[in-house]
């Protein structure tokens, strides 16, 4: 089976509505596999792990995240999204791939990691992304729309704080988390700093068919 065919199909993202989508994530899967042999950039032992705990992955929240985006684009000037501990490009360049005219950044503080995401995103032409070679810390206060991030570190109170900082008033986290019960226990230890938010299941191709595996968005608003 094609997985990646076939799930972007499942995911709502047809040929005929992204046209290069579907090829330019092949090219990424495979610039992800190569530079994982040297630099362990993500889990995955097969091809078929790449494409569907990873890139799959990334995009099952991709319209949400396009949703939000729209939404502060409406009210917020120079409007963009940016990946926090963006790593090996997850989820950001998939994201990025499907929204060609919305301003991506991917922030990742390890040099080896950004001089990958470079390369990656001249080969694939990807003119709406920047890189940037920084900690979460040292991000100017109130620089994005919408925040997202998968793999990243917990929400504790310190990294909660963090990322608020840079998120501009009324905008958006959008946090890639697993089971709902141990959502709950994360967001009860910040619960003085995040009063609310929304949990969205997310269906991944492959992956959570059956329900054996939980996918879960966490969307927290800055008030």
């Amino acid at each position: 089976m094609d997985y990646l065919h076939e799930g972007l199909e499942r995911l709502g993202y047809t040929a005929e509505e992204y046209p290069q989508l579907e090829e330019n994530l092949r090219i990424y899967a495979h610039e992800l596999e190569e530079a994982n042999k040297k630099f362990d950039l993500v889990g995955a032992d097969t091809h078929d792990d790449v494409i569907i705990r990873h890139i799959l992955d990334s995009m099952s929240a991709g319209k949400i995240i396009e949703g939000l985006y729209r939404e502060r684009q409406a009210v917020s000037e120079n409007a963009s999204i940016a990946d926090i501990g963006s790593g090996g490009g997850l989820p950001g360049i998939p994201l990025s791939l499907s929204m060609p005219s919305i301003p991506f950044n991917l922030v990742e503080r390890m040099s080896k990691r950004c001089a990958f995401l470079e390369s990656c995103t001249s080969v694939l032409q990807m003119s709406n992304t920047t890189i940037h070679n920084l900690e979460v810390e040292r991000v100017p206060q109130e620089s994005f729309d919408v925040i997202v991030f998968r793999a990243f570190r917990p929400l504790d109170k310190k990294m909660t704080k963090s990322l608020l900082r840079i998120l501009k008033h009324g905008g958006y986290l959008a946090a890639y988390k697993a089971k709902p019960e141990k959502i709950a226990e994360e967001m009860e230890g910040i619960k003085a700093q995040v009063p609310e938010y929304k949990m969205v299941p997310l269906e991944v191709p492959f992956l959570t068919d059956g329900g054996a595996y939980s996918r879960n968005l966490v969307i927290v608003q800055r008030k």
